[in-house]
């Protein structure tokens, strides 16, 4: 697969991130593959980790190729950027298909990354997963390699204000040791062996960080920040829930009354 627009897209976000300042910190890239495929399984925390992730991955001579969601694409600077870097679209009214074209780049060798949490974590601690990471690699034959990055969220993240300052944060990104999922295996205890190695992992990474995370918006409630905890995540997400709900009874009773 030619690649004319990776290689300038990779120099533009290297100038960004020695602008920002940001401190690298790369773990375990020799569990990449130097060829043949595999399946990154990414903890989501913040809007850039996806280019962090595949910066991280550069040294071992490797692009990966991510599945993002449909509105990406759809944006007139970044579709054009994600098409031509062959990145997945994930249209979640259509899996199926995102699906196909992910499993077809893996049968070619290609690395897929996947965000399993399906959305950024705004506890910052890993959520329920999808079976989207281990039914790929069951259905391509290939190694899923658990990743963590720690840190992106302190530039941007969910409901958080951005600090795009020179402030060189100290950020990690940490490749786990492969899993081998086989065709036939039960994929809900795949999955759970799945969660349980992001977790270790992200543990191990959160115990090496320089920085301390007590008091900080950054950090999770069970390190000592102020981050909402999973728990109230949850209630915060079912109210908005019910609010939609609520507004749509409304919409659809006014609207039978203009009738």
């Amino acid at each position: 697969m030619a690649d004319l627009v990776y290689p300038p897209v990779v120099v533009a976000i290297k100038t960004a991130w020695k602008a920002l300042g940001l401190k690298f910190d790369f773990q375990g890239q020799e569990n990449l593959p130097k060829q043949g495929s595999a399946v990154l399984a990414i903890n989501h925390i913040g809007y850039l980790d996806f280019a962090i992730v595949g910066t991280a991955a550069l040294p071992m001579k490797r692009y990966v190729r991510f599945m993002a969601k449909k509105e990406i694409f759809d944006h007139k600077l970044a579709g054009p950027l994600m098409r031509g870097m062959h990145h997945i679209c994930v249209d979640r009214s259509s899996g199926s298909s995102s699906f196909v074209a992910a499993l077809r780049a893996l049968r070619a060798g290609e690395i897929i990354g996947i965000f399993p949490e399906a959305t950024i974590s705004r506890s910052f601690e890993i959520k329920e997963l999808k079976t989207g990471a281990v039914r790929l690699a069951m259905g391509s034959n290939s190694p899923v390699i658990p990743t963590v990055v720690w840190g992106s969220q302190r530039i941007i993240t969910k409901k958080v204000k951005p600090d795009w300052g020179r402030n060189k944060f100290p950020i990690t990104v940490a490749f786990g040791k492969p899993l081998i999922f086989s065709k036939g295996e039960d994929v809900d205890a795949a999955e759970l062996t799945l969660r349980e190695a992001l977790i270790e992992l992200l543990h191990k990474v959160q115990s090496q960080y320089p920085d301390s995370h007590v008091g900080q918006r950054w950090a999770p409630a069970r390190l000592g920040g102020t981050a909402p905890t999973p728990e109230q995540v949850e209630i915060e997400w079912a109210e908005h829930l019910a609010h939609k709900a609520e507004l749509e009874r409304k919409l659809e009773e006014e609207n039978k009354e203009e009738k």
